[in-house]
């Protein structure tokens, strides 16, 4: 009986209107469906849209938009780190360090195809605000450092086999032909499909990490 009062207490206020439990698992919802609606617009193509349109796909009035967010720097920071929390599945590449050079390279271009894609414009939203948004740039930060961590790990043995400053210039490389802006120039610049940007991407990394000897004692 006690615990039936109690429930009854936290969803009604003296008045009979929703309580606090209530309007806090409202507010969340409008504001899931706020981040929700700006991904949406991102995925289209409106890489600015205007809080009328984001209401409007969230189904709020443009009034309440901010009600749940101090700014539009606020809104943009939490529909990056819903990107973020959607694609963490994808930040495993499938093969062990002891696979053979060739299976850890299709891994890897597999695994990062799959990545960018999957973030797709928030990546590219999230780089053109970062210099004016320094929460928002110390994110990528850290998502940069964790992918060139990995492919240290994945490339560790020709890494080692390289020596100290050869194997910092090749991850340096390594890094850039598996980074996200490397991908949106293969894509977008240049026009290539899913299939030739990881031909391109395996051809690349393989020439590099094959190598034995610079080019100069070749």
């Amino acid at each position: 009986m006690a615990g039936s009062v109690t429930d009854a207490a936290s969803a009604h206020d003296a008045n009979g209107a929703p309580g606090v439990d209530g309007r806090m698992a409202r507010r969340a919802r409008n504001r899931d469906a706020v981040v929700d609606a700006l991904l949406a617009l991102y995925e289209e193509g409106d890489l600015r849209p205007g809080s009328d349109a984001v209401a409007e796909r969230a189904g709020l009035s443009p009034r309440s938009v901010f009600r749940y967010f101090e700014d539009v720097d606020d809104l943009c920071r939490a529909a990056v780190e819903r990107q973020q929390e959607r694609v963490a599945g994808l930040l495993t590449v499938a093969a062990a360090p002891s696979a053979s050079l060739r299976t850890r390279i299709e891994a890897v271009v597999e695994q990062r195809l799959a990545l960018f894609e999957a973030i797709g414009a928030v990546g590219v939203v999230a780089r053109l605000r970062a210099p004016f948004q320094p929460e928002l740039a110390a994110q990528l930060d850290r998502g940069r450092r964790l992918l060139r961590a990995q492919l240290r790990r994945a490339f560790a043995p020709e890494f080692e086999a390289l020596g100290p400053e050869r194997a910092a210039a090749a991850l340096a490389a390594t890094d850039v032909l598996c980074s996200f802006e490397a991908h949106q120039l293969l894509r977008r610049d240049q026009g290539l499909g899913r299939a030739r940007i990881g031909a391109v991407l395996t051809a690349s990394l393989s020439a590099l990490l094959r190598a034995e000897h610079p080019p100069e004692d070749r």
